[in-house]
């Protein structure tokens, strides 16, 4: 038998026992990540497609691509008043997929604390393609303005990523933020009473018209369907898989419900075999 003091061999046993415990912590946490309802985990798959996919890019640069070719073709016609792009921020000239995976590594959802602290980095890449079709806009004597859902709080750090990049109008009277209601309409009305908005941009139907806020499911795609010709025309549409009023429909809106509640909404409404 080994001449090694007890508190020795009980010192190792303490060792063992903390890393047998840890290694078992560890694997729930893995578990419990891959068990994690979609609407935590699947925004990480979404933003994996927007981070390295080409065909992502690709459809970016397709979307600016046919926005210069209707710009050109609509600044031809004349104007009473003077010209102007409406863009949405998010996804649709920003790029916020690495919140989105902060997210998921944590299994939480969306929150507007913590959203806060991530645009407060003011660390956001662009999306593909847009800040040369807004600077070709602003050179031909188009007005752009932002209209966002991000709160007023987050004024200063917005304008800062805009302005780091060099997207052209990025002041204070061009930036238009959330107050009371994630609507757009008025906002946008503001700025048509004095401009002639030639284009729309944005990822989801909500940047382009207030009708599309907050129906169901199938009355949404069939509004779609019904304004079809305004695609790729006046709207121009930027993909985004991550999140978006497409999710909240299914499960009609409500926020509040629980992470699985919501899984299985979305299970349950989906087509399968």
């Amino acid at each position: 038998m080994s001449n090694l003091p007890k508190s020795i061999y009980h010192f190792s046993f303490v060792i063992l026992f903390g890393l047998v415990v840890a290694c078992k912590t560890q694997q729930k946490s893995v578990n419990a990540q891959q068990n994690a309802p979609i609407v935590l985990q699947g925004p990480a798959w979404a933003a994996a497609w927007q981070q390295k996919a080409g065909e992502y890019r690709a459809l970016c640069f397709q979307a600016y691509s046919l926005a210069k070719t209707r710009l050109d073709i609509l600044l031809q016609q004349e104007h009473v008043k003077p010209p102007a792009i409406v863009t949405d921020i998010d996804e649709t000239i920003l790029d916020n997929s690495p919140y989105q995976i902060h997210q998921a590594l944590q299994n939480e959802e969306y929150s507007d604390a913590s959203w806060m602290e991530w645009t407060a980095k003011i660390d956001c890449d662009t999306v593909p393609g847009a800040l040369s079709f807004l600077r070709y806009a602003k050179s031909k004597g188009v007005a752009i303005f932002y209209i966002t859902n991000r709160l007023e709080a987050e004024r200063d750090p917005t304008l800062k990523d805009l302005q780091r990049w060099g997207f052209p109008d990025a002041v204070n009277d061009h930036l238009t933020l959330k107050t009371t209601t994630s609507n757009k309409d008025l906002r946008r009305k503001n700025v048509m009473d004095n401009h002639e908005v030639l284009l729309l941009l944005g990822d989801n139907l909500g940047d382009f018209s207030g009708i599309f806020d907050k129906i169901p499911v199938t009355e949404r795609n069939d509004l779609v369907q019904d304004n079809s010709w305004k695609f790729g025309s006046r709207f121009i549409v930027l993909p985004n898989v991550m999140y978006g009023s497409w999710d909240g429909a299914i499960y009609n809106y409500d926020h509040k419900l629980s992470a699985e509640g919501k899984e299985k909404a979305i299970i349950h409404s989906l087509k399968k075999y």
